[in-house]
């Protein structure tokens, strides 16, 4: 039974949409499908949320250092960002959604992991972040285990 028990909870760490219905195929009842797909999903947007975060602050300070290191060379520091067709859509989808839509469903639609480093990339200084994250886990959670159980 534990082996059930890890394996869906691996299965939500990156395909949690698909998750419950590994957990319905093997017998598992709605609650602890519900319950070992949620906490699979948990761990790992709180794990990617402080790496995603380590690995942002470690980057600027790679571009603060190399920035102080052309100044202090007598070089022109060019920043190369630019304002593409990708970087235009996701300002009007940032704006348009915000932080409710991006920190429910991104994790949803596209993985737990890449969805919960968007999030981090857009909002994390804002202290709802990470708790909009695992709202949108237990909400998404029970839906599709909801419709997976009300379905077969």
């Amino acid at each position: 039974m534990w082996i059930h028990y890890i394996t869906l909870a691996g299965l939500s760490t990156f395909k949690f949409m698909f998750a419950p219905i590994y957990g319905r195929g093997v017998g598992l009842t709605f609650l602890e499908t519900y319950i070992v797909t949620y906490l699979g999903a948990a761990g790992t947007a709180v794990f990617f949320y402080f790496l995603a975060g380590f690995f942002m602050r470690r980057a600027a300070e790679k571009r603060t250092k190399k920035r102080l290191e052309a100044i202090y060379n007598n070089e022109v520091f060019v920043d190369q960002r630019k304002f593409t067709f990708v970087n235009k859509m996701v300002v009007r989808v940032k704006r348009t959604i915000g932080i409710y839509g991006i920190s429910f469903y991104a994790p949803f639609f596209l993985s737990v992991p890449i969805g919960t480093i968007i999030t981090t990339k857009f909002y994390g200084r804002n202290p709802k972040t990470l708790p909009l994250i695992l709202l949108g886990l237990a909400k998404n959670a029970l839906i599709t285990t909801s419709i997976v159980y009300w379905l077969w």
